[in-house]
């Protein structure tokens, strides 16, 4: 066998670390399904995560808020909002987990937001000035909102319990008895 001249190791050199690369990036983008997957906003799978797949068996949820990997994730029919969270790498420290009915079942694109304690450390939830967390309101907080009274307020628990949370104020106009004037109310009184 010839001896290879300097040009000639430096050429196959790269080659190979070309190909590592190339083997590396197919191994992470050719991810195990029961592990779900994370798509970013441009439809690309990101450094560590793992991209959803279309037609795939199962639903796909947005997971957001206090957990330690927020992402899309692919689980079985029939979950619930507590296994999504798991999913997502659990509650970080500052997780309300009580802010979500754990216990409701997930649907095909939905966003599960694990709402967040109250920034101002030992104050009761509430007690804080501005928009109330949609999250984790209360009835009695929600009475609060003008043109909001307690039925209405218990109505809107009753739905964010069974869509397993409330991704964005917009989703409350869906619920009997809101109207416009009431949804500019929410939009000023609640964050979500």
């Amino acid at each position: 066998m010839p001896e290879l001249s300097r040009a000639q190791m430096l050429v196959y050199g790269a080659i190979a670390i070309a190909v590592l690369l190339v083997a590396a990036r197919w191994l992470r983008s050719d991810a195990d399904p029961e592990r779900g997957g994370v798509v970013d906003a441009h439809g690309a799978a990101g450094a560590g995560t793992f991209e959803v797949e279309d037609g795939g068996e199962g639903l796909v949820v947005h997971v957001a808020g206090e957990v330690r990997d927020p992402g899309v994730y692919r689980l079985p029919q029939g979950s619930r909002v507590t296994d999504a969270i798991q999913r997502a790498g659990g509650a970080t420290s500052q997780a309300l987990p009580d802010g979500l009915n754990l216990a409701a079942e997930l649907a095909d694109g939905q966003q599960v937001v694990l709402p967040s304690r109250s920034p101002t450390a030992g104050s009761p939830l509430g007690a804080t000035e501005g928009p109330i967390s949609l999250g984790t309101a209360t009835v009695e907080q929600l009475d609060t909102i003008e043109g909001i009274g307690p039925v209405t307020a218990e109505d809107i628990l009753e739905f964010r319990d069974e869509h397993g949370g409330v991704g964005s104020i917009e989703e409350l106009d869906e619920i009997s008895g809101i109207g416009p004037a009431t949804m500019e109310a929410l939009r000023e009184g609640l964050a979500p």
